[in-house]
């Protein structure tokens, strides 16, 4: 679908970690942006090999080849507007279990997907703050249209650092999307996305449904 106008998809170079701490965001072609990814989904599938980071159980571990990806759309990562905003209470939000995990609204994501304009809510993980490495994580999970068709049913996961806001904007790129480890074990407990973070647009990037 057409866009009325095109978005200039910016990320910083390196690591999740070198983003939170660059100081210019630099603009990449599609190619250069392609190499990202790619890089990007290399070392995803390298921590679900490893034993002690992968959600996968032993079985399906040993067979595992690597995770299944929507090809890559340079369409998906979009520049955002950030809003600030952490006026409201924290609270418990739900997961695919009875543990209550607790977070706090730390703003809002405002940005311009499939030609029509959408926003989603940043969270911020109460108990992550407590770890001096985790200071700075920001939690963004949400639902789209592809939800129990080529993606996780229970939606998905985008992982933020305070850093890579600037001036107020933020790049957003779906094609880091990623399932919660519950898609792959019962023994993980996930947070389930709030109906705020419910994308009416089937986002077609970042990691497909194993089914």
């Amino acid at each position: 679908m057409k866009q009325p106008y095109v978005v200039v998809c910016l990320l910083w170079l390196g690591s999740v970690w070198a983003q939170a701490q660059s100081t210019t965001p630099v603009p990449l072609s599609k190619e250069e942006h392609s190499k990202q990814v790619l890089a990007h989904q290399a070392e995803l599938n390298a921590e679900y090999r490893d034993a002690a980071r992968s959600p996968l159980p032993p079985a399906v571990r040993g067979q595992f080849t690597g995770l299944p990806f929507f090809p890559i759309r340079y369409e998906a990562c979009v520049l955002a507007r950030f809003v600030r905003d952490s006026s409201q209470a924290s609270f418990a939000m739900p997961t695919s279990t009875e543990r209550k995990a607790m977070y706090r609204k730390y703003g809002e994501l405002h940005f311009v997907l499939e030609g029509k304009p959408q926003h989603l809510t940043v969270y911020q993980s109460l108990d992550l703050l407590r770890r001096k490495e985790y200071q700075d994580y920001l939690f963004v999970p949400f639902t789209d249209l592809t939800n129990g068709r080529s993606s996780y049913g229970g939606g998905r996961y985008l992982d933020l650092r305070l850093g890579q806001i600037k001036d107020g904007q933020l790049v957003l790129d779906f094609n880091r999307a990623y399932n919660p480890f519950c898609a792959y074990s019962s023994a993980y407990s996930c947070p389930v996305p709030p109906p705020e973070n419910r994308l009416p647009v089937a986002i077609e990037a970042g990691v497909m449904s194993d089914h």
